[in-house]
């Protein structure tokens, strides 16, 4: 499994993308409910114990099939699954290791500033948004104390997530569709991969313990800092 799955991720992955890119719903229908569910398989097939980046991965899963429907119900649905998505990344990477407080104060700056500028355009969405949006600026500077793999998974989830936060707004960017799934699926990536090497998945409490990887290595998580 560990040989195929990279062929079997990157297939998805351009299924998803090519349904995005030429709006077909049977495509992303097909493809994205797989996404997070794969890289779970990875997740466990490396740690082979369940934690709660497994249990993200779950709400991941929820979030994007709700997004496939259309209306604002689904949107929220959606936004309250990815809400247990950075709940739970944020959790578990702060039981790793703290981030300075200078990269939190970093992201707050961000967080109250994107809000700034699109209150006026949110509606409704304001306070869903408010919330979300904390949560997902947190989880991202937490994940700066777990690896720069890490680091680089959480701002790139941020980055997708605020262009959706645009689209809700009513701003419209040239590509945005596709840009918000590249990014997402990159941030995903990036973050599982960071989180299966941590540490020996024989010690669950070396999870605790900064500065240790996994011993297990293959295609798609080798160092790469």
């Amino acid at each position: 499994m560990r040989r195929l799955w990279p062929w079997l991720f990157g297939l998805v992955v351009a299924v998803e993308l090519t349904g995005v890119a030429l709006d077909a719903p049977a495509l992303q229908w097909a493809a994205k409910p797989l996404l997070a569910p794969l890289l779970l398989v990875l997740l466990l097939g490396v740690r082979r114990r369940w934690d709660l980046v497994a249990t993200g991965l779950v709400f991941a899963t929820a979030g994007d099939v709700a997004l496939l429907l259309p209306g604002t119900t689904a949107f929220l649905v959606g936004m309250g699954c990815f809400l247990g998505t950075q709940l739970t990344f944020l959790t578990a990477f702060l039981r790793y290791r703290r981030a300075p407080l200078a990269v939190f104060a970093g992201y707050l700056a961000l967080w109250g500033a994107a809000n700034a500028l699109l209150w006026g355009q949110l509606g409704g969405l304001r306070l869903p948004v408010l919330g979300y949006s904390l949560a997902l600026c947190l989880m991202a500077a937490a994940a700066a104390g777990v690896s720069g793999r890490a680091a680089a998974g959480g701002a790139l989830f941020l980055g997708s997530d605020l262009l959706i936060g645009l689209g809700a707004a009513g701003v419209e960017l040239p590509g945005r569709g596709l840009l918000v799934m590249v990014t997402y699926i990159a941030a995903l990536y990036l973050i599982t991969t960071a989180w299966a090497r941590l540490a020996p998945p024989s010690d669950p409490r070396a999870e605790r313990r900064p500065g240790r990887r996994s011993a297990v290595a293959g295609p798609g998580w080798t160092d790469g800092r």
